[in-house]
């Protein structure tokens, strides 16, 4: 008997979130909640603006809309499903559904590591080309960057969540995550994962280690170039076009390798405490990032400013 229940197929799975630590759960779906709304909000209206409002159809707030859009999508793939765990005591999950989250969620993080290297290219000609960038910056051009990025992405997704589904899982179908992570799915398959980690670390390589190294370079020549710049005003103006989506850049790949690249705890407390840390710094990537990325890149800017209250004055008032 007990044999045939290790070998019985998984048809769900169940995901423990912060079920070990209830007294956790309150403080967590209220401000999870909140930061949701705050995600929805700023995006929601950053990608308004950038359509309503044609001095923002340019390439840099083109990539923004675009930014904006996937982070919506990013943290609506996975945060309702947080936020139902924090009210029920057993998080169930089917399989299909896990599937379908896990793709969702994996093609949003690989589209925008590649539209964050879109964006500092996009960058890098404004400071360093800037008579050549609206040749080089055309609609021709830029467009199908974008779709690339999402192509690729979603490529990516797909490859790996087909791997993953095609695993045997028996047994323990209890998921240490609030979500149906990759990795932690990949925990308890009941089979070899070798080509699995393989095709992980291939991935890795072209959406972090690429994107990392070609923003770095972009960035050793916009800082150059910025620096040659005779008058104080001006490095300062040029340097304000770039700040933003260098912070994004490093919160976001910061949390990233931070995430993957921690060595593990042997110590048992030391372990229960890192258990909780493995599942907290990938809410904190998926949730905070998207939130503080209106505010960082688009909100205090005054072309969107501008564009906001345009939005909002009623037609026929001026001031």
């Amino acid at each position: 008997m007990e044999k045939a229940n290790e070998t019985s197929p998984v048809m769900g799975f169940i995901l423990l979130g912060l079920s070990a630590h209830p007294e956790l759960e309150k403080t967590f779906f209220m401000l999870i909640l909140l930061m949701y709304l705050v995600i929805l909000l700023g995006n929601g209206v950053l990608i308004l603006v950038t359509i309503l409002d044609s001095r923002l159809h340019t390439p840099m707030y083109f990539f923004l809309g675009n930014l904006s859009f996937l982070d919506i999508c990013f943290t609506t793939s996975s945060v309702p499903l947080v936020l139902d765990s924090f009210l029920t005591p057993q998080e169930t999950i089917s399989f299909s559904a896990c599937a379908v989250q896990m793709a969702l969620s994996f093609a949003m993080a690989g589209t925008e590591c590649l539209l964050l290297s879109v964006m500092a290219f996009d960058r890098y000609v404004a400071i360093c080309n800037p008579l050549r960038y609206p040749v080089i910056m055309s609609k021709a051009a830029y467009v199908p960057m974008a779709a690339g990025s999402w192509a690729i992405g979603g490529a990516a997704s797909v490859v790996h969540t087909s791997l993953a589904i095609q695993l045997p899982f028996c047994g323990n179908n209890v998921i240490n995550h609030f979500t149906c992570e990759i990795l932690a799915v990949l925990k308890l398959a009941c089979a070899d994962i070798s080509i699995n980690v393989i095709s992980m670390e291939v991935t890795n390589v072209i959406f972090l280690g690429v994107p990392v190294l070609f923003i770095s370079f972009s960035y050793v020549f916009i800082i150059t170039t910025i620096l040659r710049i005779p008058s104080a005003e001006g490095r300062r103006k040029a340097f304000s076009t770039c700040s933003a989506h260098l912070t994004v850049v490093i919160v976001f790949y910061g949390t990233l390798f931070f995430m993957y690249g921690k060595p593990k705890s042997k110590d048992s407390m030391g372990a229960d405490k890192e258990d909780l840390s493995d599942k907290l710094i990938p809410l904190f990537y998926g949730v905070v990032t998207p939130m503080l990325n209106p505010i960082i890149y688009s909100l205090r800017n005054k072309d969107v400013k501008a564009a906001v209250r345009s939005l909002l004055r009623p037609k026929g008032f001026t001031q």
